[in-house]
């Protein structure tokens, strides 16, 4: 009898062990929540590795694991795995393995694969994230300050969607870590502020330290994301999901892109005339400072 009330509670899917996850993080021990960030990180490991490894590798005792999937639904450590053995992803290679593949089949036809591919994740993107980019514009309108991180391949999403932000709300900052400075930039979160934070797998380590600072200045957290067990969507009081298939060694990041741009644009539309003055007189000085430049009638004859 209690093996059947298991198996109606377990989540079956990654996608049903993320809500899961999420809903019980907040409640979860240190150590406990030690093993679910690692866990929702690391997929691809716990597929393919024990758990006795899996528990080093995580900083906690193996009885740790097994009561973590007992929390969540499971019989034990061994069904919580086969979550992940069952939807493993062909993109959890790692990049050299996938540049060594890409030799191999001597490069012919990938420039119109990648193009191909781009096109499909931009409409898996829409398909996950347009429900949510309404509810995220609304939270962003809310806050008193909106911080921005995202960090490697991340951050030229984030400083894209910084930037453009920039342009009608002086209140949107950059975080980085350059030069070791990522807990001293974080001190700036403060409660009723939001942190928009960009992470793909594999997950930056920064990412998950600066929505671990904002929860503790009581901000909210957008994660803009690949995964739903993505490390910073455990956190997060909305995600956001993007697409990163690439026949490529690398993600794709141009879902990522779309999502920023898409939430630029939902934001400008709700926010009034307010928002055309500022982003008129922000390309104004841009221009008059001689930071954008106009095209030369001359040049354009020649």
């Amino acid at each position: 009898m209690e093996q059947m009330v298991h198996d109606k509670k377990r989540p079956a899917t990654p996608d049903a062990l993320a809500l899961r996850l999420r809903e019980a993080f907040p409640a979860m021990g240190p150590e406990a929540a030690r093993a679910a960030r690692f866990l929702a990180g690391n997929p691809g490991e716990v597929a393919v590795s024990s758990m006795r490894a899996l528990a080093a590798r995580a900083g906690v005792k193996p009885p740790t694991l097994v009561r973590l999937a007992q929390s969540l639904g499971f019989d034990g450590w061994p069904q919580l795995r086969e979550v992940f053995v069952a939807e493993l992803r062909p993109g959890a290679a790692r990049y050299a393995s996938r540049a060594q593949a890409l030799q191999r089949a001597g490069g012919g036809g990938l420039a119109a694969g990648v193009f191909e591919a781009q096109r499909r994740d931009i409409d898996a993107t829409e398909a996950q994230s347009a429900a949510a980019l309404p509810r995220v514009a609304a939270l962003l309108h809310d806050a008193k300050a909106v911080h921005v991180a995202g960090f490697r391949a991340s951050y030229a999403i984030a400083f894209g969607f910084a930037y453009l932000y920039r342009l009608f709300r002086p209140s949107v900052s950059l975080i980085s870590a350059e030069g070791g400075t990522l807990e001293m930039q974080t001190r700036a979160i403060g409660p009723g502020d939001a942190l928009v934070v960009v992470s793909f797998a594999p997950y930056s380590r920064e990412a998950r330290l600066a929505v671990e600072s904002a929860r503790r200045a009581r901000a909210k957290v957008v994660a803009l994301t690949d995964s739903a067990l993505a490390p910073i969507a455990l956190a997060a009081d909305e995600t956001v999901l993007f697409s990163v298939t690439s026949p490529s060694f690398f993600p794709s990041i141009v879902g990522g892109v779309s999502v920023a741009e898409s939430l630029l644009g939902l934001i400008v539309a709700r926010e009034g005339k307010g928002v055309v003055r500022r982003i008129e007189a922000a390309e104004k000085q841009l221009y008059e400072s001689g930071t954008y430049e106009m095209a030369s009638n001359a040049k354009r004859r020649k």
